[in-house]
C-alpha cells in the first residue's frame, strides 16, 4: 500500500533565533556542513512505499521551499500555500482533502518539515507498521520512548500490552521537572512526536464530528483552492476562519481510535539550541563548533560564527551564535528563552526577527552590505535565466554597478546590456528590470539612496513570479 505523506512545512522556529527568523525559519536553515536543511532531510528519508508528498507551505516561503526541492531534484504532489498558520488540525484536514481528491482511499502519513531522524531504517519499520494499524481505522501517533525527564515536550499515556501497537490512554502537557522525572521512570510514556499516520477520510470524519466548524471552512477553502502550475493557494477570507488548534486537541485526545507506535530512531524536534547541542557531534571537550572559532578552556558549549573570527575563553555551558546582524549568548539550559528576544523585537518594530542580511528571492538572493540613514548596499544574484520583476520605486533611486556575468537592464523605453565593471543609473519612478539571460549567475552592486529603503517601497507591475 502506498502512503501520501503530508509534510507541514510552517512554524516560525523562534527559539532557534538568531539563525531561525521568519522569512528563512529553521525548517529551511542548512545548520552544519552537510549543506543541506532540516526540510530537504525531511523529503530525502521518504521510504519507497510513500509517494511524493502534499506540502503545506506558508505563503511567504513558497520560492524558498520549490528552490530547495529543486536542489535535492524532489518533486511535489501539490504545494498548498497558508495565506497565515492556523496550527496542525487545519494544515492536515486540507492535506487530506488533497490526498482524497487523488486518491479517495488515500491513506496518509503527517511530518514535521523541521525534526532530525538519525536511525532512517528504524523510522521506516515504524511507518510500515503503520499500514497495519491504518488498516484497522486507528489514528496513529509516533511516540519517542524519553532518554531523559525533559520538560520541553508533550507526554503520551499508552495502556501497556506488549504489543507494538499501543493504545492511547491520555495526553500530558509539557510537565513540570518532578512530573517530567515521573514520567521518565514509568514504562508508560512517550514523548509526542507530533507525527501521525491515518486514513485520510479517518481524520476528517473524527474532525467533523469534534470540530465542525474547523471541518466545514477547510472544506470550503479547499473546494477554492486557487491552482496554478506551482502552487495551490487557500483562499486568505475563508482559511482565516479557522479556529487555530492543534491536531492533538481537536481530534486525538477526544477520538476512540488512537494508537501509539514506538519510535527508536534517534527523534529530536530541535526545538532550542539546549537541543541541537544534544543532537550534534562534538568534540572531546563536548563542544560543538562551527566556524572560524578559537577557543581555551571551554566546555559543554555551543559556539556558531561563521562570518568572521571568534575567540572564547575560559567558559562552559554556553551558547554563542553570531550572525552577520545579531548575537547571542545564552546559559545552554535557558536558550529556550529567545522567544522572549523575538517577543521583544516585534514589540519594538525591529526586523531582526524576520529578514537575515541575506534574503532568498524567486529570482536569486540579495544581502544588504551596508545601510544607514539615507543610503543602503545590497549584493544581487541573479540565476540564469531569471529575473526581477517590471517595477518602479515612489522613495528611493538605485545605481547597479555589474560585478560578473551580463545584465539586461529595462530602464522605461530603453533596454540595453551591461558587462562587468559597467554601471546604471536608475532614478526614482523610472519603470525598471533587472534580468539574466546568460548561463552564469548574474552579480551586482546595488547603491539605493532615498529617504525610505524598505522592501515594502516596490509597484510591480509584471512578475514573471505572480508575486
Amino acid at each position: 500500500m502506498m502512503i501520501t505523506p503530508i509534510i507541514l512545512c510552517g512554524g516560525s522556529g523562534t527559539r532557534l533565533w538568531p539563525m531561525s527568523r521568519a522569512n528563512c525559519p529553521k525548517q529551511f536553515i542548512k545548520f552544519n556542513d552537510e549543506g543541506i536543511s532540516l526540510f530537504q532531510k525531511t523529503i530525502q528519508r521518504l521510504p519507497e512505499f510513500c509517494s511524493d508528498p502534499i506540502l503545506i507551505c506558508n505563503e511567504s516561503h513558497r520560492f524558498l521551499l520549490a528552490e530547495q526541492l529543486r536542489e535535492i531534484s524532489k518533486t511535489a504532489k501539490t504545494i498548498i500555500l497558508e495565506p497565515e498558520g492556523r496550527n496542525t488540525a487545519p494544515a492536515i484536514a486540507i492535506g487530506a482533502l488533497e490526498a482524497m481528491r487523488m486518491d479517495n482511499a488515500s491513506s496518509i502519513v503527517v511530518l514535521s518539515a523541521d525534526h532530525e531522524i538519525k536511525d532512517i531504517t528504524a523510522f521506516h519499520e515504524a511507518l510500515e507498521q503503520s499500514i497495519e494499524a491504518i488498516a484497522q481505522n486507528f489514528l496513529v501517533t509516533f511516540g519517542i520512548k524519553p532518554s531523559r525527564p525533559e520538560t520541553g515536550y508533550g507526554y503520551i499515556k499508552v495502556v501497556e500490552n506488549g504489543k507494538s501497537i499501543k493504545k492511547i490512554f491520555s495526553f500530558k502537557e509539557k510537565p513540570n521537572q518532578a512530573l517530567a522525572n515521573e514520567y521518565f521512570s514509568s514504562k508508560s510514556y512517550f514523548w509526542n512526536s507530533g507525527m501521525f499516520a491515518m486514513k485520510a477520510e479517518s481524520y476528517l470524519s473524527e474532525l467533523k464530528k469534534f470540530e465542525p466548524d474547523i471541518y466545514n471552512n477547510c472544506a470550503y477553502a479547499f473546494d477554492n483552492l486557487n491552482r496554478n502550475e506551482d502552487f495551490a493557494r487557500l483562499d486568505p477570507e475563508i482559511f482565516v476562519k479557522c479556529k487555530s488548534i492543534s491536531i492533538d486537541y481537536a481530534v486525538m485526545e477526544r477520538t476512540k481510535h488512537g494508537a501509539l507506535i514506538p519510535l527508536n530512531a534517534g527523534w529530536s524536534d530541535l526545538g532550542s539550541w539546549g537541543s541541537l547541542w544534544l543532537e550534534s557531534n562534538k568534540d572531546n571537550l563536548d563542544n560543538v563548533i562551527e566556524g572560524d572559532i578559537y577557543t581555551n578552556n571551554v566546555n559543554n558549549s555551543l559556539i556558531y560564527s561563521k562570518d568572521k573570527f571568534t575567540s572564547v575563553i575560559g567558559v562552559e555551558n554556553l551558547v554563542i551564535i553570531d550572525t552577520k546582524d545579531a548575537l547571542l549568548i545564552s546559559n545552554k539550559e535557558t536558550s529556550m528563552h529567545t522567544k522572549e528576544v523575538v517577543s521583544f523585537l516585534k514589540k519594538n518594530n525591529r526586523s531582526e526577527h524576520i529578514l537575515h542580511k541575506k534574503v532568498h528571492r524567486p529570482w536569486g538572493f540579495f544581502e544588504s552590505l551596508e545601510k544607514q540613514d539615507g543610503y543602503q548596499v545590497k549584493l544581487l544574484s541573479i540565476n540564469p535565466g531569471a529575473k526581477i520583476s517590471l517595477q518602479k520605486h515612489s522613495r528611493r533611486s538605485e545605481h547597479w554597478i555589474i560585478i560578473s556575468g551580463v545584465a539586461t537592464v529595462t530602464c522605461d523605453n530603453n533596454v540595453k546590456d551591461f558587462l562587468p565593471n559597467q554601471s546604471t543609473f536608475i532614478p526614482k519612478g523610472s519603470i525598471h528590470r533587472l534580468e539574466n539571460n546568460c548561463d552564469e549567475k548574474l552579480k551586482v552592486i546595488e547603491v539605493q539612496t532615498g529617504d525610505y529603503l524598505g522592501e515594502d517601497d516596490i509597484i510591480r507591475i509584471k512578475d514573471k513570479y505572480n508575486r
